[in-house]
């Protein structure tokens, strides 16, 4: 039997290579797992009730764009968030977690060519991994920026050649980064968008932590594009629930974006979407129209940022994430730190090299390990002491 090459070449995924290079060795102390970014905290209570409530809906096929109280609730909370007005109706869509979302929109939205060229989608690196696998499944060049210490771990997609420029079809981004946890200003978002009408491609804004944050609410592309009166087919905005509320299991997500691509999205969908189950789609919408846990949980995440810059004071490199809820840690080889902590720790960590593209060196994770903030309080601290212990 023939099987199809076009994901033949593609390198293993960050955690079957980490359980590769870790599984096969004992662990040097209980085992403590940062390695992904599953949210431990408490998601409120009132969750489960609602589901329940509403349990008779599992009896009916589920609304593939979302209820009209569930895009309502995400239009409520975007006016709220970044100022806009979105009609539910054709501004907004329900998605089945993010990734889902961030792998349609290159399939409906990426042209077959550019200029009469093959596409370029533009990948920040580190990157999101489901960014490279939309791309070379629309047959478009992927394109990795370096988003390193020298660009402030955001891509610098202006510094691009004008032929790369002139092919680009979308370019990913995500703020606050993962893994960096590097913000958007408004001057790089302004910049970005300009760009992006310049060469008229789409920008695919990837915000999904934008709800954990130390002070200030980070900006949002749809906030910037808004102000500077950019065509509203311009920005598609992602984000969810995952990380604002502790729910990456209920898989709801959200996609804001002008007409014309809501269009062609809900089409796509309507032939290959699976969309949340109604009872599920009935607790969301009363979660994106809760905001009182979400200060909650943001300010747990706050104490941790305060317990690894005090963990981590005066070690040369560290960066204190903006936002989001990874310590982005530099170390001479990620991998080989990554061994050594848990042979002799037990705490379980990424290497930075696994989330990016590039051989040794090169690859602008090499250096680091992603380290994530999602164990409680106490376990954290003791945690990052080992850490540093450690490795430093």
């Amino acid at each position: 039997m023939k099987f199809p090459e076009r994901f033949a070449h593609l390198p293993p995924y960050a955690f079957p290579r980490l359980r590769a290079l870790l599984d096969h060795h004992a662990p040097g102390g209980d085992v403590v797992q940062l390695t992904i970014g599953e949210p431990k905290h408490e998601f409120p209570a009132w969750v489960t009730d609602v589901i329940v409530e509403n349990a008779s809906a599992f009896n009916n096929y589920p609304q593939n764009e979302g209820t009209d109280e569930l895009r309502g609730a995400m239009a409520d909370w975007a006016a709220q968030r970044y100022g806009v007005t979105l009609d539910p109706a054709t501004r907004l869509m329900a998605l089945n977690g993010t990734r889902e979302g961030l792998y349609n929109a290159a399939m409906a939205l990426c042209p077959e060519e550019k200029n009469g060229q093959r596409p370029v989608v533009l990948i920040p690196n580190p990157f999101y991994q489901v960014y490279m696998i939309a791309a070379i499944s629309v047959a478009a060049e992927p394109v990795f920026v370096p988003a390193t210490e020298e660009t402030g771990h955001l891509p610098d997609y202006a510094s691009l050649p004008e032929d790369v420029l002139n092919r680009t079809a979308a370019a990913y981004i995500c703020s606050p980064a993962n893994p960096q946890g590097a913000v958007a200003s408004r001057a790089y978002w302004q910049q970005l968008i300009a760009l992006a009408e310049k060469y008229d491609f789409k920008i695919f804004a990837d915000e999904c932590y934008s709800e954990i944050y130390r002070d200030e609410a980070p900006v949002g592309a749809l906030t910037v594009a808004d102000e500077m009166g950019a065509d509203p087919e311009r920005v598609v905005l992602f984000n969810s629930l995952s990380k604002r509320s502790n729910l990456p299991g209920l898989r709801s997500g959200l996609l804001a974006g002008g007409p014309e691509t809501l269009v062609q999205v809900k089409k796509l969908r309507a032939y290959s979407g699976a969309p949340m189950p109604g009872p599920l789609q009935a607790a969301a919408a009363k979660i994106w129209a809760d905001e009182a846990h979400v200060v909650e949980n943001r300010a747990l995440y706050q104490e941790k940022y305060r317990i690894a810059d005090e963990v981590f004071a005066g070690l040369n490199g560290y960066m204190s994430p903006e936002a989001g809820f990874f310590l982005w840690l530099p170390v001479e080889d990620g991998a080989a730190a990554t061994l050594k902590l848990w042979q002799e720790t037990g705490v379980r960590v990424l290497p930075g090299a696994f989330l990016a593209q590039g051989e040794g060196a090169a690859n602008p994770g090499h250096g680091y390990i992603r380290v994530a903030l999602v164990a409680p309080e106490e376990q954290t601290r003791t945690a990052l002491q080992s850490l540093r212990d450690c490795l430093y």
